[in-house]
């Protein structure tokens, strides 16, 4: 039987690469999303290649959509906790809190919600793997991001707590935390204002959806006693949250 993997965000960036992926190492994949028409793309893409693909359009922000969605799932041997976002870059004194509740209930509570409604299939079946994708904003806070990254603090907090929760379960738990990853992220974060996203790229070369989901392929084939706690990713023009090499 093909292993299945449940993949939140899937319908841009890195849900949507490690969709692809993970179909291509032979997994089922139930993707997942707001998104209804990326959704069916991504499945049409996915078995056009041979692989299978299920969708489930919901919102991570609310807990009554992801048990309706999810509680009937019979099997998942890994979940990717991939669905999250950046809203607004202003000092914490001009922040909008609708932005602030946005960053909370989705980068943080929206992965609770998932993780407690599939963890207990894992436990019950012996094992398992949990990914979460975090940040560097995890670790090092920066001007103009005081929310979103406690937010990223706050999944690198859970990831650690989860490993040494399910550790006699046999599940493993992994974070991977990119920096500089060009995805719509920055276009989200900037409400749509494309040339101000495109900026943050400028005179850098940075990671791609797809190589987060190489990474991400990479952590999950390992050998059974084998766990990849922490992964941190950068370009290699990045060297952290304060050091960017810009070319000109």
């Amino acid at each position: 039987m093909k292993k299945q993997a449940l993949i939140t965000g899937a319908t841009s960036g890195i849900g949507r690469a490690a969709a692809i992926r993970l179909a291509a190492e032979g997994y089922d994949i139930t993707a997942t999303g707001r998104r209804a028409e990326r959704l069916a793309t991504l499945r049409t893409e996915i078995e056009a290649a041979g692989g299978r693909c299920t969708t489930l359009v919901f919102d991570v922000r609310s807990e009554a959509e992801v048990r309706r969605a999810l509680e009937p799932l019979e099997r998942v041997d890994l979940l990717v906790n991939n669905a999250g976002l950046a809203a607004g870059l202003e000092h914490i004194d001009c922040g909008d809190t609708a932005d602030w509740d946005a960053m909370i209930d989705t980068n943080v509570k929206g992965l609770l919600y998932v993780t407690r409604t599939i963890l207990p299939k894992m436990v019950a079946a012996g094992g398992g793997h949990v990914v979460n994708i975090g940040s560097i904003a995890g670790t090092e806070p920066y001007e103009n991001g005081a929310v979103y990254c406690a937010s990223k603090h706050a999944v690198h907090a859970i990831s650690q707590a989860m490993r040494a929760d399910l550790l006699a379960a046999g599940i493993k738990v992994t974070e991977i935390r990119p920096g500089m990853v060009e995805t719509e992220f920055s276009e989200v974060r900037f409400h749509g204002d494309k040339a101000r996203a495109d900026r943050v790229y400028e005179g850098v070369e940075p990671l791609r959806g797809e190589d987060i989901a190489e990474a991400i392929a990479w952590v999950v084939g390992l050998p059974p006693h084998m766990n990849v706690n922490d992964l941190v990713l950068m370009p290699t023009q990045q060297a952290g949250a304060y050091y960017t090499h810009r070319k000109k």
